[in-house]
């Protein structure tokens, strides 16, 4: 893909992916706009799908949703609540220890700062970057899975890791995009850029998309002209 294909890429993945659900965290960021919630919702996302994600953070912040209330939760009933989340004994133990740790340390408040956010236990970039981005409508890159393969695949970057994936992007990824990438390739990537099998012959963006690493493509029917791109680019 070319840098200067970036902005009609965005324009097509915004109205392709309004068929599909929004990722879990999106949609708790949408309710709340809480940062602390959002923030758990993250961790609890770690390695789940989104479905046990949405139904153990509705637990979860039904019993409590303030770092004060989740401290006086016993590790063991976090454990209940946040089941079958990934790794819920680890997660209960972190989340518990996050919300000691934004008491003692933050009076009580989400950092607003990745450096900050990284010293959280369970923390990682992808977490610390959706905090900042959906939390505190800061700029960020959240980049998962999903926008390390397929940033990859189109041959925008050429990256072994999702951090170093995150690097690039904010070198040549145009500054308007970076809060919005992620939901849009997360929602793309779990419906139609899937890791195997992707569905190339009803993709949009084929005309732009050099396939790296794509041996086979799933889906059938022929590729429609307008699956191209645009004659002159």
């Amino acid at each position: 893909m070319r840098d200067k294909d970036i902005d009609d890429v965005v324009r097509i993945l915004k109205r392709e992916i309004r068929q599909w659900k929004v990722p879990i965290v999106g949609v708790v960021a949408e309710k709340t706009r809480d940062p602390f919630q959002i923030l758990i919702s993250c961790v609890l996302s770690l390695r789940t799908q989104d479905g046990t994600t949405a139904a153990a953070s509705e637990r979860l912040f039904a019993v409590a949703n303030t770092p004060e209330g989740l401290t006086a939760l016993p590790v063991g009933r976090l454990e209940r609540l946040i089941y079958p989340v990934g790794f819920y004994r680890v997660k209960a133990r972190n989340i518990r220890e996050i919300s000691k740790r934004l008491i003692r340390d933050y009076d009580g408040r989400v950092p607003t700062e990745i450096d900050a956010l990284l010293r959280l236990p369970g923390v990682g970039r992808k977490t610390a970057n959706l905090v900042v981005t959906l939390g505190y409508n800061k700029y960020g890159i959240c980049v998962d899975t999903h926008v390390h393969r397929i940033t990859n695949r189109w041959g925008y970057v050429s990256t072994p890791t999702p951090e170093k994936t995150e690097f690039a992007l904010r070198e040549k990824l145009p500054r308007k995009h970076w809060k919005i990438i992620n939901d849009l390739l997360v929602t793309y990537g779990q419906n139609l850029c899937r890791p195997i099998g992707p569905r190339c012959s009803v993709c949009k963006l084929y005309g732009y998309c050099e396939r790296v690493g794509v041996a086979t493509s799933g889906g059938t029917g022929r590729r429609a002209k307008h699956f191209s791109r645009p004659a002159g680019r």
